[in-house]
């Protein structure tokens, strides 16, 4: 498992009811491997955004904020979340209809019931780390 940057990030996670916690930490650890997969991402930095666990490319502004946390209204449900105003969310629901489930143009819901589908999530997680270099080139390499 990736180590915590961030003494307050730990604390978020620690926070968690369990199994709760078990499924951010897996989610956490698949973008971290993902963003060293991905040869756009230098360094990876982990901070809290809006109380939530934040991943950003600060070191080459390649992509936007991947947010993840639990939905406080609705128990039993957790999500991966980009900013609102990018076109990432169509592009999910354009590659992953039927595989993946969404929240407006929030983000990626999960149940704690289910498995996370990793070769989808996988895309979405590098596409949302290499969002500004795609739209700037105006193509997604993926």
């Amino acid at each position: 498992m990736e180590a915590f940057q961030d003494a307050a990030v730990k604390a978020v996670f620690d926070a968690y009811p369990h199994p709760l916690k078990d499924r951010l930490i897996r989610l956490r650890q698949l973008i971290f491997n993902t963003a060293a997969e991905t040869d756009a991402v230098v360094r990876l930095e982990e901070t809290l955004k809006w109380g939530q666990p934040s991943y950003l490319t600060s070191e080459t502004k390649s992509g936007t904020t991947i947010r993840i946390d639990q939905y406080k209204k609705t128990p039993g449900r957790y999500g991966m979340f980009v900013h609102c105003q990018t076109s990432l969310l169509s592009t999910y629901r354009e590659l992953f209809p039927g595989i993946l489930k969404f929240d407006g143009n929030r983000g990626i819901v999960f149940d704690l019931e289910d498995e996370v589908p990793q070769d989808a999530v996988r895309t979405c997680i590098a596409r949302a780390l290499t969002y500004h270099l795609n739209k700037r080139r105006d193509r997604l390499p993926f």
